[in-house]
């Protein structure tokens, strides 16, 4: 019996070739599609669920109530307070929230190690690696101690076993090598060098209630104990900050609590650290849910579409078996074994399909990695649970509607040779293809809003002009608050390279959602968080951002290196006429005077409201002289390369032997913070080509088929004078009937899924009702371009063919 059906199927298959190549294709890009994002699913909740330990480890964060924001970080005596006073914390780890740099020396030879985590000695207990040579025990025992992952240890070491060898750094510092580790590319953590030194930060902090620094992990000996301990923690923050402040300040502590709300202290668990939080301090950064849960909501709508395509071809062409499947009742043959026999061959197209799919996934997989920026791979053994789930789907959706339709044809109605004329199986088809032009209407409309809002981001007005401007990286750690008076000492002399225009310094990086410190004061009844924004002098014409209000800093005026500063206009605007041109307020215990208004720049991400921002030169703010990370120059457009390269030549003599230089331009540099946007408005540039795509392939296949069964109709019709014009109304109006309500259906979810992801963005375009208008002419036009080159050519048919034997 199986033997039978797999030749009828093979006979059919080669009979009508191209409904088979149309089927199985739409099927394969359907099902790849599918495994794409699927793997993209795996791959980003994978994060940190190898940890044993993961439902007992938090990330700690510092929630401030009245500026509505959260914190990754905590204050150092935080957990020795909380280890002190419960023993229900069964430790803490301390670690900075990215990839460090640094050149060593071992050996007398200088090497140049990139993806460095400081942290501290508990490291191991939290991100448990597995030690491959030393022992991890060695490592909590000692500060100042070093574990190498195992490729950069084979990197720098070759076949040496490292462990014992002592590396030296910057300052000196002579560090041991204790081990070599084995990381996981699903971890927070992907370390190349992991250091216990961050002991030297927190010593500069100790027992400070205020100043808020690297990320905090803690361990609970039970999850049922979070609430407890983060009440605790609250608890301690209100007794040493905010009692201890009030007093300080002459407040009672109800006034001092309106203006300053106690910080609570708030517990988020590592595994949800990378795709359900608003913050994190992880060095690998967080997912991004939303995109994930597109990707794959929007895969599946285009399988979906493939097995609307396929259903809808199968019951048309099932009219052609009709005869067969009459035959085969009158011989016996039970409305069960007809069900199954049309679900085998639904199994053979889509086996086959599968892989066609499996190629295109092996061909297209380094693509679709270069545009969501990872380094995905298949691996067919741990996927085949859900290549068995998509390939269930396929089978049952796209198999059980063509089999029950074609189960149910009346034997004397098809013997008599009049089933093709009737009209079973068009409800059916219709509903189908409605629902098919609300999904590909949901494409166009998601499509132009999201190419809409990436165009309004790219054209917006930063406020800044960073064309022709690179940033250098400038690291030199040894020279500690010297920093930017070794950065004077050099600057003259780059601006007399040829091609150099200007040149200063900050301790931000445009692309970055941070100036990597702030500040909360108040200004009278009022309290503000702003981001230090330490600059030298001509910073604000050299980037092109104007100021509004009041001046700029200038060199010639003694005060702007000892108290004057600026704000941005999201800072003054918070603050209305509480702070003036020339007012004099209180910030860290140091006096400062307002002397100028910023206009309002993205610092970060332009999808990203713009943060209160206080500009000073670095003179004003001692502490941050050893900042100065970014050394940004305007050159000049002729010759950029050649003025570039002795640049190079410059700071590779002059300013830096260590470290390698690098540089960026500001432009690309701010471009990349909004990438993964943009790669969102080409997945749905591609998506929709895909998508249009299959679904025109179907509408061509399906109308052909329609009316090739109205040719006999067509002949009457033309024999009676009926005319082109008339005769493409008759055949397309249906489509264009069905066109319509498919886009009537799509229009509210689409607006409220549009809704849900503009909301992303704090600068967006609103909801404009010519992207419906443009959808619907584009569907429509689509639609009938279609369906009138087949009716066009229908109305071409020789009448003599079909009614000479009438």
């Amino acid at each position: 019996m199986l033997k039978n059906w797999f030749k009828i199927y093979i006979h059919n298959a080669i009979k009508n070739k191209w409904f088979t190549l149309l089927t199985i294709l739409g099927l394969a890009i359907g099902i790849t599609g599918v495994i794409f994002s699927t793997l993209y699913w795996k791959d980003e909740t994978s994060y940190d669920q190898w940890n044993t330990d993961k439902d007992l480890i938090y990330e700690t964060l510092s929630v401030f109530p009245i500026a509505g924001e959260e914190w990754p970080t905590s204050v150092e005596p935080l957990p020795r307070y909380l280890k002190e006073k419960s023993d229900k914390v069964e430790n803490y780890c301390w670690f900075e929230g990215w990839y460090g740099r640094e050149t060593f020396y071992v050996d007398q030879k200088k090497v140049y190690i990139e993806g460095i985590v400081s942290t501290d000695q508990n490291f191991f207990d939290f991100i448990p690696f597995k030690f491959v040579k030393g022992n991890v025990e060695d490592f909590r025992k000692n500060k100042y101690g070093i574990a190498l992952e195992e490729n950069e240890a084979i990197k720098l070491f070759g076949n040496q076993n490292p462990v014992g060898k002592i590396l030296t750094n910057y300052d000196g510092r002579k560090m041991p090598i204790y081990g070599v580790f084995k990381g996981n590319k699903f971890s927070g953590f992907q370390p190349k060098m992991v250091v216990s030194n961050i002991y030297t930060r927190l010593d500069d902090v100790k027992d400070n209630w205020g100043s808020y620094g690297p990320g905090l992990l803690i361990k609970l000996k039970d999850l049922k104990y979070k609430s407890e301990i983060e009440k605790l923690g609250t608890d301690l923050f209100y007794v040493n900050n905010t009692i201890k402040n009030a007093k300080n300040e002459g407040m009672s502590i109800e006034e001092f609590s309106k203006i300053y709300e106690p910080v609570k202290v708030k517990f988020q668990s590592l595994k949800d650290s990378r795709l359900n939080a608003k913050v994190s301090k992880l060095p690998e950064g967080m997912g991004n849910m939303l995109f994930i849960q597109i990707n794959l909501g929007l895969s599946y709508l285009i399988l979906i579409l493939s097995i609307i395509n396929y259903i809808n071809l199968s019951t048309a062409q099932a009219i052609r078996r009709a005869k067969e499947v009459g035959i085969r009742k009158i011989a016996g043959a039970s409305k069960r074994n007809i069900i199954l026999q049309f679900i085998m061959e639904t199994t053979i197209t889509t086996v086959v399909a599968f892989f066609v799919a499996l190629a295109l996934v092996e061909v297209g997989l380094s693509s679709y990695n270069q545009l969501i920026n990872k380094n995905l791979e298949i691996d067919f053994i741990s996927f085949i649970p859900n290549l068995l789930l998509i390939f269930s789907i396929v089978v049952v959706l796209a198999g059980i509607f063509p089999a029950i339709y074609v189960s149910n044809f009346k034997e004397l109605n098809v013997l008599k040779g009049n089933f093709s004329r009737s009209k079973n199986g068009i409800w059916l088809r219709n509903s189908m293809l409605v629902l098919q032009f609300s999904i590909a209407t949901f494409f166009i409309v998601g499509g132009t809003f999201v190419i809409q809002q990436m165009n309004y981001l790219v054209n917006k007005d930063l406020g800044f002009s960073g064309d022709q401007i690179i940033s250098i990286r400038f690291r030199r750690q040894d020279l500690g608050e010297r920093k930017f008076d070794f950065y004077k000492s050099f600057q003259q002399d780059l601006l007399k390279i040829k091609g150099v225009q200007a040149v200063n310094a900050t301790v931000f990086t445009f692309g970055s959602n941070s100036a990597g410190s702030n500040t909360s004061f108040r200004v009278k009844d009022k309290q503000l968080v702003t981001e230090n924004m330490a600059i030298d002098f001509g910073f604000l014409d050299m980037m092109k951002i104007k100021v509004i209000e009041g001046r700029d800093l200038n060199p010639t005026i003694s005060s702007d290196t000892i108290s004057n500063v600026l704000i941005n206009e999201t800072a003054k605007n918070y603050f209305g006429e509480s702070l003036k041109i020339n007012d004099e307020f209180y910030w860290n215990d140091q006096k400062l005077k307002l002397v100028g208004v910023t206009k309002d720049f993205n610092l970060g991400q332009p999808q990203l409201k713009i943060k209160p921002m206080m500009f000073f030169n670095f003179k004003v703010v001692k502490w941050l002289n050893a900042n100065v990370d970014n050394i940004i120059i305007k050159v000049d457009t002729k010759d950029t390369k050649q003025t570039i390269d002795n640049i190079e030549k410059f700071w590779k003599v002059k300013v830096d032997q260590d470290y390698p230089f690098e540089y960026d331009f500001v432009d690309k540099q701010f471009a990349r913070s909004y990438e993964n946007y943009t790669k969102q408005e080409k997945m749905f540039k591609i998506l929709n080509v895909v998508v249009i795509t299959i679904a025109l392939f179907g509408l061509f296949a399906l109308s052909s088929f329609t009316i090739e069964r109205k040719y006999k109709e067509i002949a009457v019709r033309k024999v009676l004078g009926a005319e082109t014009g008339s005769l493409l109304k008759i055949l397309s109006k249906q489509y264009i009937y069905l066109s319509v309500i498919g886009f009537a259906i799509a229009i509210v979810p689409s607006y409220f899924l549009m809704q849900m992801w503009l909301e992303n963005f704090a600068y967006r375009i609103s909801v404009s009702i010519w992207v419906y208008v443009f959808a619907f002419v584009l569907l429509l036009s689509l639609t009938l371009l279609v369906v009138l080159l087949k009716a066009y050519s229908a109305t071409r048919i020789n009448v003599l063919n079909y009614l000479k034997y009438e």
